[in-house]
């Protein structure tokens, strides 16, 4: 009796098993891509948390037909490395669909991977405008792009700075500064495009790799050429060396003006010194110190960022990735299923108005995959505090300038 009492228990572990398996193999598994090691963790980190809040309060509400989201993470240290994490997580991990990647470089070449496999990849922080250029059929951005981000910086010239120091704008001698890879060069090219049109003085355009370890020689060329206003398109590292230096050699233009990276991070202030950055720019993605009337759910995300992370968000970059990764996730919720012409015709359903979304902007995506009601703030450091000045609507501070004498 004993004997038969054996194989029917075993039938019935096998079973509890493969009930068990099947469980943890039921969660729709998703790719994080993005640079978790390297000189640009910090920033890749921070994006990875907007994801990591978005998939735990999608899966809150039931996930995908009660089935959980899993980030799979693959870290996109270089290029190189993010072409391989992007063909493991297609080919081994078997994901629907990445996300990511914050940097541009990284996204550009990792994109590339995911449309040869034919699956969908969400681009929510990467700005050059190259990368939805390529008429790629599986591949969206939520986020604005460098384009965006030009045009803000030209208009905080001619609409912010200018008037507030009582001088035609074509009268400010302007130089750009930028680390030379996508990223950088990509805004820069346009801010020489749009500040042309504008009849900017552009007396310079400088170009260096973010990993420099010197800045001087650039420096000492922006004070022989008596620069008013500097806009330097960087990360944290050359961001912070910019600013030491600057300062060394006493080099006071009348205004400075970032673009993201570096210049959106607490962190990048506390490593200067904010007697040091009070006063500068930034042309960015929506930061935090903003009307909430014109970032509805910005109060929610900062709650609930406080409360996993115990700190308040280091930039703006957790807040842009969670509102992209919110509303992918919920576009696959109602995707017909998750193979990728599916997923792809969910997304290209999607339609936000603006000022719908916790950055203030709406979603709609254009032939070429870009989110076309992305846009960006533009910000002042003031008293260690990164605060929105311009538009008018999502201001919560007057700009600080001292009058040309």
């Amino acid at each position: 009796m004993a004997l038969r009492i054996r194989p029917a228990l075993g039938i019935v572990a096998g079973l509890a098993l493969g009930l068990l398996a099947g469980t943890a193999q039921a969660d729709v598994k998703l790719g994080a891509l993005f640079p978790f090691s390297g000189e640009l963790a910090l920033l890749g980190d921070e994006s990875w948390r907007g994801v990591e809040l978005a998939a735990e309060e999608f899966n809150a509400k039931g996930g995908i037909n009660g089935e959980k989201v899993q980030f799979l993470r693959g870290d996109a240290v270089d290029n190189n490395q993010a072409i391989a994490e992007a063909r493991r997580l297609i080919s081994v991990e078997e994901v629907k669909a990445i996300f990511g990647t914050y940097s541009s470089s990284r996204s550009q070449v990792a994109s590339q991977v995911a449309e040869l496999a034919g699956i969908p990849y969400f681009e929510l922080g990467a700005v050059s405008d190259d990368i939805t250029g390529r008429g790629f059929q599986y591949l969206f951005r939520t986020n604005p792009t460098a384009k965006a981000m030009a045009v803000r910086t030209v208009e905080l010239i001619t609409d912010v700075i200018a008037p507030r120091l009582e001088v035609e704008p074509s009268a400010l001698k302007i130089a750009i500064i930028h680390e030379d890879s996508l990223y950088g060069t990509t805004v820069a090219g346009f801010q020489n495009e749009f500040g042309a049109k504008a009849n900017l003085n552009i007396v310079e355009t400088l170009a260096y790799p973010a990993s420099t370890v010197d800045l001087s020689s650039t420096i000492l060329r922006l004070q022989q050429n008596e620069i008013d206003v500097v806009l330097q398109t960087s990360y944290q590292n050359d961001s912070v060396l910019f600013f030491r230096q600057a300062h060394e050699a006493g080099f006071k233009p009348k205004a400075v003006i970032g673009g993201g990276g570096g210049y959106s991070l607490v962190d990048t202030a506390q490593a200067v010194g904010t007697e040091i950055i009070d006063g500068a720019f930034n042309a960015d993605v929506t930061q935090y110190a903003v009307n909430p009337a014109a970032a509805p759910g910005i109060e929610d995300f900062v709650a609930a960022y406080q409360e996993k992370y115990g700190s308040a968000p280091r930039s703006g970059h957790s807040l842009l990735h969670y509102t992209g990764a919110k509303v992918l996730l919920e576009a696959l919720a109602k995707a017909e299923s998750l193979e990728p012409d599916a997923i792809v015709a969910a997304v290209k359903a999607i339609d936000i108005p603006a000022g719908g979304t916790p950055e203030g902007w709406g979603v709609k995506f254009g032939e070429d995959g870009q989110n076309e009601r992305a846009t960006m703030m533009g910000m002042q450091w003031q008293d260690g505090k990164l605060v929105t000045v311009w538009p008018p609507e999502a201001a919560v501070a007057e700009v600080r300038l001292t009058k040309s004498e």
